[in-house]
């Protein structure tokens, strides 16, 4: 069967170009220049579901594909490959913390695509408040310029963890303390 001419653009040449990346490691995204090529249907809702054309992404392994090369550019969120830049809706935040490990003095959290993250210097977290609900609203860096919403379990587990430091729950991870209070995107 003959390839379409189109078979290596749009969501198709997305996953060609993301499955060329090495191992698990991520792509070299920060190092790809293409010209914007357009939208495509894919949003990644509040809940952290992927839709593509209105329908969930059923496949994890597609959905964890997508997600090693998700950037995030001035103009949004963009999938990219060393050909083509095309830009998605991300409702909330691209990722979920699922889950969180205490391993020494850090704490892991794991996403809901299966990266993971130390909160530290380079990965903090941050609590804003929910304008609509006035709840926190808490997250972490996973990389570049994408976070995770710490999903309300995990959060409930932070709290469980942390220990009052000038007034403030705290908790600690990779010698920096993170406050867990609405305004507590500054480090204690």
């Amino acid at each position: 069967m003959a390839e379409s001419a189109d078979s290596k653009t749009g969501l198709a040449g997305v996953a060609a170009a993301a499955k060329q990346a090495p191992g698990r490691d991520l792509p070299p995204v920060h190092l790809w220049h293409p010209a914007h090529c357009g939208e495509i249907d894919i949003v990644i809702r509040r809940d952290g579901l992927w839709m593509h054309e209105g329908s969930p992404i059923g496949r994890a392994e597609l959905v964890r594909l997508f997600s090693t090369v998700l950037r995030k550019d001035d103009d949004g969120y963009v999938l990219v490959t060393p050909g083509e830049k095309l830009s998605i809706r991300v409702e909330d935040l691209p990722f979920r913390a699922v889950s969180v490990v205490r391993r020494g003095d850090g704490l892991v959290f794991t996403t809901d695509v299966g990266d993971e993250a130390e909160a530290g210097p380079e990965h903090p977290i941050r609590v804003d408040t929910d304008p609509e609900t006035g709840e926190p609203s808490p997250s972490v860096h996973v990389r570049a310029d994408l976070w995770a919403r710490i999903t309300r379990p995990v959060f409930y587990e932070l709290v469980e963890m942390a220990e009052v430091e000038d007034g403030r729950l705290t908790v600690r991870s990779g010698g920096v303390g993170f406050a867990l209070g609405p305004d507590g995107a500054g480090v204690a």
